[in-house]
């Protein structure tokens, strides 16, 4: 048995099935995604774990316990949430030290344990700051260790980085992950960012409209999709019908349908050589858009379209309505089924 381990979880909210039949285990010292879009039931799966909602069927084990039915205090889990809810009218090791307060530790090991916590999230000058005076990653920082401090068997996270700008939201994520891997706690980080979920998982749980669609290591799970879902939400993948792709490279796959990622279809301005590894194709550029050292580029096959990601390169810009060359590797092609 995992860490942490949900067998048969399925929770309604009246006739909403919400969560259906979930089997999902959580190796010790792991940090896993619940990775998913808004609805699909990767939160409710966090707050039932934490004891916020009960599950309508199924059980839930924490080393080797059952927790299914036990109430939030009983679990030793620690939670961070999107908002802070941070006391305003505290300071900052005020804040950190409530819950130690609340059970009931000697002031001399509350206030070392507060000055430890509060360097190790680099913290420490801002000891007794308000709330108030702090930026939005400062006060999520703080939030992590009021949940840190408690040393929780489980560290849950609830989209903690959605409000916060691009920038140091990147900062964070490099922050938590190296906070985690200090204390090596089982952390289960919940996002609906895909990118932001490859650069901090050891396994990411991919859901989808109350079922676990895909479960795996970052780079197994955005280089091998297994469902059309799963080859849509993790990597823009281009879907593509087998038979219309299989009939424009004179190819026959033995699938539903094709998926190709955008950045190993190649792009040039004179025709590649024929290679037996390699399908060649011509297309027309109807557009593009610059994602920072990328370019995305649609091209028009013909019966369909294609993006193509190409690192961005004065010497090779296409321009709208310019015809190009395009070389994709056979490898790069998977099956759908």
């Amino acid at each position: 048995m995992s860490y942490i381990q949900f067998e048969s979880i399925n929770k309604f909210f009246g006739e909403n099935h919400v969560l259906k039949d979930i089997n999902l285990g959580i190796e010790e010292g792991e940090l896993v995604t619940l990775l998913g879009p808004s609805g699909c039931g990767k939160s409710t799966l966090l707050r039932c774990l934490a004891g916020l909602e009960t599950v309508s069927s199924g059980k839930i084990y924490l080393d080797g316990k059952d927790i299914t039915n036990l109430t939030p205090k009983q679990r030793q889990i620690g939670m961070v949430f999107q908002q802070y809810s941070l006391f305003p009218n505290m300071t900052v090791a005020q804040n950190v030290a409530f819950g130690l307060q609340i059970r009931r530790m000697d002031k001399k090991t509350i206030s070392d344990k507060v000055r430890w916590i509060l360097d190790i999230v680099g913290l420490s000058e801002k000891y007794g700051e308000y709330p108030n005076r702090l930026s939005g990653g400062q006060q999520q920082r703080v939030a992590l260790a009021r949940a840190l401090v408690m040393e929780p068997k489980v560290l849950l996270l609830d989209e903690p980085l959605s409000a916060i700008d691009a920038l140091l939201r990147r900062g964070l994520q490099t922050e938590i992950r190296r906070i985690q891997k200090e204390f090596n706690i089982t952390s289960i980080f919940v996002t609906h960012d895909q990118d932001e979920a490859m650069v901090m998982s050891d396994t990411i749980h991919l859901f989808n409209v109350g079922v676990l669609e895909q479960s795996g290591h970052p780079v197994d799970i955005y280089t091998h999709p297994t469902t059309r879902f799963a080859a849509t939400f993790i990597g823009h993948y281009n879907i593509l019908s087998a038979k219309t792709f299989g009939d424009a490279v004179g190819d026959r796959f033995d699938c539903q349908d094709v998926a190709i990622r955008p950045e190993i279809v190649e792009l040039s301005a004179k025709p590649f050589q024929d290679s037996k590894d390699a399908y060649t194709l011509d297309g027309v550029i109807k557009g593009n858009i610059s994602h920072g050292n990328i370019i995305r580029y649609e091209i028009d096959c013909g019966t369909f379209s294609l993006t193509s990601d190409i690192l961005f390169d004065a010497s090779l810009l296409f321009n709208t309505n310019e015809t190009v060359y395009l070389r994709i590797q056979k490898s790069g092609c998977l099956v759908l089924d």
